[in-house]
């Protein structure tokens, strides 16, 4: 794949970051208020700086949905283009107009995971219920996320991307009830970014059906990606992912993965989230076993469509697709 000018700007940017890391670090210890601030700062002009104008970029927000919950402090939102600008400044945000949410932490532990995964799950059981398509059942309104600039594993031996897998692996495994509570995006720009791919269904009715993969009646299945920067992979059965461009930055899978799930409802974006993934922001990538969802996940009125395999394969922003990534 021929570089592109965009990755010299994705590298660009995570070595701002990388930057802004270390003069956290240097002072976090005397104000460590003032360095939580610094750390949402950074990502929030990141996001003014990748993302469509149109859209509000603020920190410090809690999400109020139409029953009347509330959701923990969040550090970032982006909310519609069509957000009230009476209300911008109330720092309690309505949810119909909230279309992104972020957690940030300067340095990745295992305990971030942890909470982000259970705050977004919790956040999805809130918001009213859609039906009627794959995608609307899914896929929620709000992406969430977790973005750090760093890792704490950083001892010669340790191994960061397994540990982080590991957390988020069971995380889902605790919080997660249904593939519409999944973490969308986890953003560690120093290592790798992680995106969660959802697949429709995987029939008896198709042809090349395997049961020992999917079980007797089919299933659905839910897995994380992860994009790491090769020079970043240490375990030997990873001996592909030592392919990975050298311009590989995992901050391009975070606008990559932003403008292809933006794009459903801003069609303006799909035009650039096409050239975003044929310049190959996504990098490579591989997931892990997954996990596997029976039909009961779905509604009455679409299960039969999806069980007998009526779904479309590589048709951009079709809500029948056989796969959401």
């Amino acid at each position: 794949m021929q570089k592109h000018d965009i990755h010299d700007y994705m590298i660009s940017a995570q070595h701002r970051i990388e930057e802004a890391y270390t003069r956290i670090r240097k002072h976090s210890s005397e104000d460590p208020g003032t360095a939580g601030d610094q750390e949402e700062g950074d990502w929030c002009n990141f996001l003014q700086e990748w993302l469509p104008k149109y859209f509000h970029v603020v920190n410090k927000g809690i999400i109020i949905t139409d029953s009347g919950y509330s959701s923990p402090q969040i550090a970032l939102l982006v909310l519609n283009p069509s957000y009230p600008p009476m209300l911008l400044g109330e720092k309690r945000y309505l949810a119909g107009g909230v279309v992104a949410a972020f957690e940030c932490k300067t340095t990745l532990k295992a305990e971030h995971v942890k909470k982000a995964v259970e705050t977004s799950a919790e956040i999805r059981r809130h918001l009213p219920k859609r039906t009627g398509t794959p995608y609307k059942e899914l896929n929620s309104t709000i992406i969430y996320g977790l973005l750090t600039h760093s890792h704490s594993w950083k001892d010669e031996g340790s191994t960061p991307l397994d540990n982080i897998e590991k957390a988020l692996k069971e995380a889902d495994s605790t919080y997660v009830q249904h593939p519409i509570e999944c973490i969308d995006l986890i953003t560690v720009a120093d290592l790798a970014a992680w995106t969660v791919f959802k697949f429709t269904y995987d029939s008896p009715r198709f042809p090349h059906f395997n049961p020992e993969l999917s079980g007797p009646n089919g299933s659905a299945s839910t897995d994380y990606i992860c994009s790491p920067i090769g020079s970043k992979v240490v375990d030997s059965e990873s001996e592909w992912l030592r392919e990975q461009k050298d311009y590989f930055s995992p901050l391009s899978v975070l606008v990559s993965s932003l403008y292809s799930r933006l794009a459903w409802t801003f069609s303006d974006m799909r035009n650039l989230e096409e050239y975003f993934r044929k310049a190959n922001l996504l990098g490579r990538g591989r997931g892990q076993s997954g996990r596997l969802w029976d039909l009961a996940i779905y509604s009455e009125q679409i299960r039969e469509r999806v069980f007998n395999g009526q779904l479309s394969n590589g048709v951009p922003f079709d809500e029948w697709s056989i796969a959401f990534p």
